[in-house]
């Protein structure tokens, strides 16, 4: 009886928990993005660092964020991004509820080559199939980023030719924290809306 009234307790009390995997180039601003996050869903979270403080991530950075109404978890990881650590991007797919890429809006020349065919890549593995994309253009509070507009022309190409998904492309500062809130909102939607696809597990 006592087993029965403890694993009907922890069912009533487990939230559902989504994996969101951080992607993107070197130097996108995935780290600094999480580290937002933090100061904003958690409060015993540490400021968010300074710009130029934040080293490249080797490896994955993990953090888990509670979110209400209703109440879930999404459990962000930041997945380095240099060109020798993409390939264990692959072993992340599986798990993943949702992908958010991250782009440096300020590097033109790398969005139209590097970046569209990263995400292209992304894009294209089997096991991001129907999974929900966000790709965030990040970096507009500097005065050489590119609109949005611009952005989008580029992008959303390659999402929609690769057949239909959920996704969306957002402008946001992780250093300012300007739109990141709204991508924390279209993200909570979108995991919600696609748990029958990608069932979330429970915490």
């Amino acid at each position: 009886m006592y087993h029965l009234v403890k694993g009907l307790y922890e069912y009533a009390t487990s939230k559902e928990e989504y994996s969101v995997l951080l992607l993107g180039l070197d130097n996108a601003g995935k780290t600094t993005l999480l580290e937002k996050i933090k100061s904003m869903y958690l409060p015993s979270a540490p400021a968010p660092p300074k710009v130029g403080s934040t080293i490249p991530t080797v490896g994955q950075n993990v953090s888990i964020i509670p979110l209400s109404n209703p109440s879930i978890y999404l459990k962000l990881w930041d997945i380095g991004g240099q060109s020798t650590l993409r390939t264990l991007w692959k072993s992340y797919y599986s798990s993943a509820h949702a992908i958010v890429f991250v782009i440096d809006s300020t590097d033109a020349p790398r969005i139209e080559s590097e970046v569209v065919e990263t995400l292209r890549e992304v894009i294209e593995n089997e096991e991001t199939e129907g999974v929900p994309v966000l790709v965030l253009a990040n970096k507009q509070d500097c005065e050489e980023s590119l609109e949005i507009a611009e952005l989008k022309e580029v992008v959303n190409p390659v999402v929609v030719q690769l057949g239909a998904r959920d996704s969306r492309v957002l402008p946001v500062s992780a250093l300012e924290g300007t739109g990141v809130m709204e991508a924390v909102e279209w993200l909570k939607t979108r995991v919600m809306w696609n748990k029958e696809s990608r069932p979330p597990t429970m915490r």
